[in-house]
């Protein structure tokens, strides 16, 4: 089948790569019109009760969505600075859209103690468009930061997921900037000389163009995550790299025993491809986990990331190939090991002490990684706030100066409890009496809104305890309780219902997949064991430092109690796919050598001394490009980036370096056992590919 391909894409190269070329233009030119509509609409769950209790609000309530501006810095009852702040808010009661701007000077708790800030709240009507909406918030933004004053910030509402998507467009182009330029330097140490290093290059902007394209094209369907631009471009870029590094090494070992270029790269695609093949599907299959889940924001996620996965493998297995056919005549050929001298030597002796030491670098490596997963027995998931923006950024340069001049709590999002018709007074006073200050308005139709503004934050314990006591008080009353809280609340019991399901789901994909792979039954589960543990371990350091706070201060970040509750699931997602990648670079190597020696422990170290230096350079380059997504400072990308990173490199190093060997040895031969009738079926249906029969002297040694 693979043959099959790389005939048809070096037949016609030049054809292949116009077909791509017109690919990165629709790209880069219709998919980044992606940035315009990207949401921070996460916690949405459809058919839960806070979604279908903000559904009712937004067809009956007159009220719509809400912005803030703050003005601070000054003594705020100068006379000049009210006569602005005054003309300012009149010219925005104006403004087409708005529907309320409330006096900050005649409005209890808009003025802070100190007298030196200032609230200025804007509610705009119901039931406007987007595209209303857009001019709106910009009309009324602009003109209240006209105000003189040394400190004036807006945000919040619909407004703060504009500068979210400003932000995260922002932060993609300097990662690229930072990522592209390193990658390219460790390429060309990889390589030594600049045609090789260029290659996976072409590629890895093919996986950028699919990311934009992909997740503009699922934006005409379903909302896109202002994560999804950084999370999806640092995936697409990450993996076209490795893919394309992994394809042009077995290519200059094909040259040693081969000058017709052609026959090189057929054989490249056959072998090499193979691997690419397997890995971009377990990548998307670890990815359709998130479709279990109802949560619009997890299945968009899942769909985007599998899609450019798919896009990275394709690339390198057809516009590679048709590089390579025009191209590759002037790339070197890896250089052939001396007489005496073992190819990879450093991960032979590093295979052969694992293997050797087997129940001792079990009995130190496992519980180390146990000892650094420790802490996800108390991860802690929120919605999060502006906390998580960088510092010089408008929405937390807001949050900060209300911070620094107002009591704890002011501007917190209220919990909004929805009163439909039939609702019982004495179940609306047991609601009231739940939060002091409580306010209510009436809804057209009968029903009513309560609003309780909690103690602490927002999505904090005291405000999703406050959403499970409403639910309890209420009885049988037709009440429904929505907000931020609320919705954190659905969203937690949504992952812990489907979260069984999704494992389940991707672990028999990647069984299945493992098993066409191997025709082994033992591999695929000592593989998913071993991934469990370096996931585990990357995701306590991710809980230790943002949740916990210790060493955050490092990357430009604060402990904050809790986890964005997009990063768990995402890097679990993504980081399982991605240590099926090196899994299946290794076992490549390890069942070619079984295949050709028939020597079971040997084969395990010459997989690995094989393989070693391409996942070694893989996991730098892919831990290069998810460091650069860190520098942007948002918080849930630090956490992501970081569990991803960690993930790579731990998987890369440790698992794959001494778990791998010391658990093939334990096993020997029974590793690659299966049962009569799978191993007949696999026989059967399993993909290979026949190769042309080297000499044994001659045998080169294939990814």
């Amino acid at each position: 089948m693979l043959t099959a391909l790389a005939r048809t894409a070096t037949r016609r190269p030049l054809t292949v790569m116009l077909l791509w070329g017109l690919f990165l233009l629709l790209g880069f030119g219709l998919g980044t019109g992606v940035f315009a509509r990207l949401s921070d609409n996460v916690p949405e769950v459809p058919g839960t009760e806070s979604e279908s209790a903000a559904r009712y609000l937004e067809e009956l309530d007159p009220a719509g969505s809400s912005i803030t501006g703050v003005v601070a810095g000054t003594p705020v009852a100068d006379a000049g600075l009210r006569a602005e702040v005054e003309q300012a808010m009149a010219d925005v009661r104006k403004v087409a859209g708005v529907a309320a701007v409330p006096d900050p000077y005649a409005t209890p708790g808009m003025i802070s103690e100190d007298g030196r800030a200032l609230i200025v709240p804007v509610t705009l009507e119901g039931g406007l468009d987007d595209d209303a909406e857009e001019r709106t918030l910009d009309a009324a933004a602009e003109r209240i930061r006209e105000i003189d004053a040394p400190d004036v910030h807006v945000s919040g509402g619909p407004l703060l997921g504009l500068q979210m998507g400003e932000r995260a467009q922002q932060d993609v182009k300097n990662a690229e900037l930072i990522s592209l330029p390193v990658v390219l330097a460790l390429l060309l140490v990889v390589f030594g000389g600049l045609r090789s290093a260029l290659l996976p290059l072409v590629v890895a902007v093919s996986g950028i163009a699919g990311a934009f394209l992909a997740l503009f094209l699922f934006s005409e369907v379903t909302d896109i995550s202002v994560y999804a631009i950084q999370v999806t471009t640092m995936l697409g870029l990450g993996l076209a790299v490795d893919y394309a590094l992994l394809m042009l090494v077995r290519f200059r070992e094909e040259r040693r025993t081969t000058e017709d270029v052609l026959e090189a790269v057929h054989r490249t695609v056959a072998a090499a491809g193979r691997t690419v093949l397997f890995s971009g599907l377990t990548v998307a299959v670890s990815l359709t986990g998130l479709l279990v889940f109802p949560s619009l924001f997890l299945r968009s996620m899942g769909l985007a990331v599998a899609a450019v996965v798919v896009i990275d493998m394709l690339a390198a297995l057809t516009l590679l190939p048709a590089l390579l056919v025009r191209f590759g005549g002037r790339i070197p050929p890896a250089r052939t090991p001396g007489d005496g001298e073992e190819e990879g030597r450093f991960f032979a002796r590093v295979a052969r002490f694992a293997a050797r030491r087997k129940v001792a670098v079990l009995a130190v490596v496992v519980p180390v990684l146990l000892v650094l997963a420790l802490p996800v027995s108390g991860m802690s998931i929120a919605v999060g706030d502006a906390r998580q923006l960088p510092a010089d950024s408008e929405a937390r340069q807001l949050q900060d100066t209300v911070a620094a001049h107002f009591p704890p709590g002011t501007g917190v999002s209220p919990v909004v409890v929805v009163a439909r018709p039939g609702t019982d007074e004495a179940t609306a006073d047991r609601i009231r009496a739940l939060g002091p200050g409580a306010t209510t308005r009436e809804l057209p139709g009968g029903g009513a809104v309560i609003e309780i503004r909690p103690p602490g934050e927002a999505d904090g314990a005291e405000a999703t305890a406050l959403v499970e006591r409403v639910r309890e008080v209420r009885g049988d009353a037709p009440v429904e309780v929505t907000g931020t809280a609320a919705r954190l609340v659905d969203f937690r019991d949504m992952l812990a219902e489907r979260a069984p399901w999704a494992a389940l789901t991707v672990l028999a994909g990647i069984v299945v997949l493992l098993f066409a792979f191997t025709g082994s039954v033992l591999l695929p589960l000592r593989t998913v064991v071993t991934t469990l543990l370096s996931l585990a371990a990357a995701l306590g350091v991710v809980v230790w430092v943002f949740q916990d706070g210790h060493l955050a201060g490092l990357l430009g970040a604060q402990g904050l109690g809790a986890l964005s509750l997009t990063a768990p699931p995402l890097i679990v997602a993504i980081a399982f796919g991605l240590a099926m990648d090196y899994e299946l670079f290794i076992l490549a190597r390890m069942r070619e050598a079984r295949l050709r020696s028939g020597d079971d422990r040997e084969a395990v170290v010459t997989g690995l001394s094989r393989s070693g230096r391409v996942v070694t350079c893989a996991a730098l380059l892919l831990a290069v490009v998810f460091a650069a997504f860190m520098t942007g400072g948002f918080s849930p990308i630090l956490q992501i980036g970081l569990g991803l990173t960690l993930a790579v490199l731990i998987d890369a190093t440790v698992v794959r370096m001494l778990l791998v060997p010391a658990t093939m040895a334990l096993l020997g031969r029974h590793a690659w056992w299966a049962p009569r009738p799978l191993r007949r079926a696999h026989d059967r249906f399993g993909l290979r590919e026949e190769q042309p029969e080297l000499p044994r002297e001659k045998v080169p040694s294939g990814v």
